[in-house]
């Protein structure tokens, strides 16, 4: 087992990290940029490091910094959470070359899944259903238009090179494809480096649904059920929930199947999850699949008592998995709460937070970084913290979370709780009747 662990994240998920190894009894080291000074992960860690000013490309994701860090403090192995490097081939690789355990997916598997084209053509060959679409990237424009009346109206274009919504554009008639292939590339370009552009069939009223996964390096994987992720906005989840409330037995059972069957086909190690898109008829098709813990997985862990930090450590170190498939026994929901303002178009709201009143109770959980008196830098993303309730029944989730939202109090900036709160009111949200575009006409009632 490692003896020291170095987290190579910031915030509430290196906070995250620091509390299973502690249980475990190894050791930690935090890094930090000079506006992170005084996060919680900074200080419950057993070490703690600076590796440069506010920005990323100058802390977070230089990655001779954070290895030098490692070196210095004698980390054995390096967990980079989610975000930032926990994607990064390179990054991965690098470890190895300085005999550093990378706690992820080996440079090959981010590698293949981290383009989506490539990864696309690797489930095809799984035997994992994909949303039709081009074979791979779109030559040009004329190959473009080709592909999509081959495809059919509705298409969506996307970045091979994506991720948060950026060179994504819907196309519902050939007259706007130009315009839409266009704005997509220059958009790719600018956010990634390369516009590299694919395209898919786009499926009306889809659910986003994703299966966790964990395999281990003897070539065995198991999945740990769904989690609903269709509340989204600008392609950027705002609340997730297991079940979801459109899943069958017989779904669970096909979908965790292909699932299984999709981490088995490429060897995947660590923990990982296989998105689908879920149509109204709940034909489901593959998405994407992220090689790192994702940012909703505390409800997984609530509602089959497991701890996927701890066995992504476990996995690394080469400890063989159970194999085990896991279905939900409990119901949970997150919502991410952001320092954003929802009566502002969810504008950022950094700044010093005056006054913070934690909620508690049975089947409430709070995972956050902050605390009164903390200043949040304008820096990173927006998430200051995620508060999950469960319990027996979807219903009661919802009724605990509306009263663990109403007790928690945020003050000195605007945070998205009062979002949170009209959601859980929504009729169609409280029916479980939503799909990825129900933030389109989601309206805030400004007397709430």
């Amino acid at each position: 087992m490692f003896k020291k662990i170095l987290i190579a994240n910031r915030g509430e998920i290196a906070l995250r990290v620091i509390r299973t190894c502690k249980e475990m009894g190894i050791k930690t080291v935090a890094v930090y940029s000079t506006a992170d000074a005084d996060s919680l992960h900074v200080k419950f860690a057993d070490e703690a490091v600076c590796i440069g000013p506010p920005p990323s490309n100058l802390s977070y994701l230089k990655v001779s910094n954070i290895i030098s860090a490692a070196e210095i403090t004698n980390a054995d192995a390096i967990h980079p959470g989610y975000g930032f490097l926990s994607e990064n081939a390179d990054f991965s690789r690098i470890c190895g070359e300085h005999d550093i355990k990378f706690i992820g997916a080996s440079p090959d598997m981010i590698a293949k899944m981290g383009d989506k084209a490539t990864a696309k053509e690797t489930m095809k060959a799984a035997g994992v259903p994909c949303v039709p679409g081009s074979d791979g990237i779109i030559a040009d424009f004329d190959d473009c238009k080709k592909i999509a009346l081959e495809t059919g109206y509705p298409v969506m274009l996307k970045a091979t090179a994506g991720g948060g919504g950026k060179g994504m554009r819907a196309v519902w008639k050939e007259e706007d494809l130009l315009a839409a292939w266009e704005s997509a590339r220059q958009e790719s370009k600018a956010a990634f480096g390369n516009d590299d552009m694919y395209m898919e069939k786009l499926i009306e009223e889809p659910r986003h649904i994703e299966i966790q996964v964990v395999g281990d390096s003897y070539g065995k994987a198991c999945h740990l059920s769904e989690r609903d992720c269709s509340v989204q906005r600008r392609h950027q989840k705002l609340t997730e929930e297991v079940p979801s409330p459109f899943m069958t037995k017989k779904l669970r059972k096909d979908m965790g199947e292909a699932a299984v069957k999709a981490a088995e086909f490429i060897k995947y190690e660590g923990a990982g999850t296989v998105e689908f898109l879920v149509d109204k008829h709940r034909n489901f098709y593959f998405m994407e699949m992220n090689t790192r813990i994702q940012v909703e997985h505390p409800i997984t862990e609530q509602v089959i008592d497991f701890d996927l930090i701890r066995e992504q450590i476990l996995v690394a170190a080469g400890v063989k998995i159970s194999g085990k498939n896991y279905e939900p026994t409990l119901h949970s929901i997150e919502c991410r709460i952001n320092a954003e303002d929802p009566y502002h178009d969810f504008r950022p709201s950094p700044g010093k937070i005056t006054t913070l009143h934690a909620p508690g109770g049975h089947g409430v959980r709070l995972d956050t970084h902050v605390y009164a008196g903390y200043s949040i830098p304008p820096n990173y993303d927006s998430m200051i913290a995620k508060l999950i309730t469960t319990a027996r029944t979807r219903q009661e989730a919802i009724d605990k979370m509306k009263r663990a939202l109403d007790e928690f109090v945020i003050e000195g900036i605007k945070t998205t709780i009062p979002f949170h709160r009209q959601l859980m009111d929504h009729p169609d949200y409280v029916a479980g009747n939503y799909t990825t575009a129900f933030m389109n006409d989601f309206v805030m009632d400004p007397e709430k």
